[in-house]
């Protein structure tokens, strides 16, 4: 039985007349017409009874439409919830997001969402600096936009949304505060807070390395759990920490300077989840967050661009310390930008 055949039975059956049956299907009658008498030779019996005033199921017709209607009501709400569930729709999400600018992008795709997807809850909380991967392995979270890389085996990570420059973190009191910009090898001449928790290898040497690219050993400070509790070490001058460019506007206080790196690698930032778990939700977030990460770098490009054009170098000098939310498109000039080779998608 073809799936028109049916369901032009049940609708004539409901509302027993050709063209009210017509226009819910949107055919014109005689396609109707066709369709019953399509069904009935299948069948090989009339199921409706057709006079110039009326129609109606015949016993036989009655007894089909028992036997049919549950299993192809059953079927449409089959095939709505697989719809659904891929578009990702009457989902409650949860995601992780690992600083502000990350949580930035969620925000931004949180919103979007509510729009394009109303039916996609997305819940959104911070994730612990001493245990980046924990709440995500244990559900609490779906999926979360960290820092890369991610080398876990249990973890699966998605292309890299956007990178974004690093900058030490530094009291205010350290020579070091005064230069225009650092390199690698400074590190030899100031502690690191290093990161007190759950957290692998080599995303500690990612946050807090050992040893410089000439091999000079790196001094460890106190070990920190939290952004907060870093950022009073560092302002005492119990050390330094690396951080990306972006903690000099959410991250300002006094004591505490921020010098860009000349010659640090950038940080990236994908999406990260338990591998197998991948759902409809989480890709219709996915392609969201792309579209967020990429508006963004194209947003910092335009504003980079237009200052160059305008002349920079009368701009006052960007503050290092205490500058509030208003400095944020400043700060960021030319520090967020596409990934070179895995551009946001």
């Amino acid at each position: 039985m073809e799936r028109d055949e049916l369901e032009c039975f049940l609708l004539l059956a409901e509302e027993l007349h050709f063209g009210r049956t017509a226009d819910r299907m949107r055919l014109s009658r005689a396609r109707v017409s066709q369709l019953v008498q399509r069904l009935e030779r299948r069948v090989g019996a009339p199921l409706f009874t057709r006079t110039s005033r009326r129609v109606a199921l015949t016993s036989l017709g009655r007894q089909l439409r028992a036997d049919l209607e549950p299993h192809y009501r059953a079927i449409e709400a089959a095939l709505e919830r697989a719809a659904a569930t891929a578009r990702g729709i009457d989902t409650v999400l949860h995601v992780g997001f690992a600083n502000p600018l990350t949580g930035e992008i969620v925000m931004r795709a949180t919103e979007a969402l509510r729009v394009s997807h109303p039916g996609l809850a997305v819940e959104i909380c911070e994730v612990p600096l001493a245990d980046p991967y924990g709440q995500l392995r244990e559900g609490e979270f779906d999926v979360q936009i960290t820092e890369l890389p991610v080398r876990e085996e249990d973890l699966g990570a998605g292309p890299t949304l956007l990178v974004e420059e690093r900058a030490l973190a530094i009291g205010s009191a350290h020579p070091l505060a005064v230069r225009e910009s650092v390199s690698l090898e400074d590190l030899a001449d100031v502690p690191l807070l290093t990161i007190a928790g759950n957290v692998p290898d080599y995303w500690l040497e990612h946050h807090v390395p050992a040893h410089t690219p000439s091999g000079r050993p790196i001094a460890r400070g106190p070990g920190v759990t939290n952004m907060q509790e870093a950022l009073m070490l560092v302002a005492g001058g119990q050390g330094a920490l690396l951080v990306p460019a972006h903690a000099a506007t959410y991250y300002a206080r006094p004591g505490v300077a921020y010098v860009p790196f000349a010659d640090a690698e950038p940080t990236g930032y994908g999406l990260v989840w338990r591998a197998g778990d991948a759902t409809g939700a989480m890709e219709t977030f996915a392609a969201m967050a792309r579209e967020i990460a990429r508006d963004m770098t194209r947003g910092h490009s335009r504003r980079a661009a237009t200052g160059a054009l305008e002349g920079d170098r009368e701009r006052p000098p960007t503050p290092r310390t205490g500058a509030g939310p208003s400095d944020a498109d400043h700060l960021h000039q030319g520090s967020i930008r596409a990934h070179p080779a895995v551009v946001p998608r």
